[in-house]
């Protein structure tokens, strides 16, 4: 099939470990914050169609007769979830991009001095010791 091959490759989509298509990390980890409506409403139309690596061949017009949108929406919600990294896209195809794992900043060292395993978890889960 013509266009078979992810846009992104490293970021194909895996199926969460909870009970759901659409990963829980998108609300615990923030990620719909600050995103337009419009933007999730394109988010959960292609979570919905995509297949099993998050791909999607769905047309501009049709996607726009679907969401009942102008081409200037549908291009102004991709772009947003483009800028935000859920999903990437190279006409036709739309691929739903597996969320990037959070990663946390070393830990500042003191002199050389070993941490802690209590300030290595308290530094990962954002406080200070």
């Amino acid at each position: 099939m013509r266009g078979r091959q992810p846009i992104a490759p490293q970021r194909r989509r895996h199926i969460p470990p909870q009970f759901s298509w659409v990963d829980h990390r998108l609300v615990r980890e923030g990620y719909v914050q600050g995103r337009s409506s419009p933007a999730l409403a394109l988010y959960l139309f292609l979570v919905t169609v995509a297949d099993a690596e998050g791909l999607s061949w769905y047309s501009e017009a049709a996607l726009c007769r679907q969401l009942t949108w102008s081409a200037f929406q549908l291009q102004s919600a991709r772009a947003e979830l483009q800028q935000a990294e859920l999903i990437a896209y190279r006409k036709p195809l739309y691929q739903v991009l597996d969320l990037s794992p959070v990663i946390t900043p070393p830990m500042p060292r003191h002199g050389g001095e070993a941490a802690s395993v209590g300030e290595i978890l308290a530094h990962i889960l954002g406080g200070t010791r």
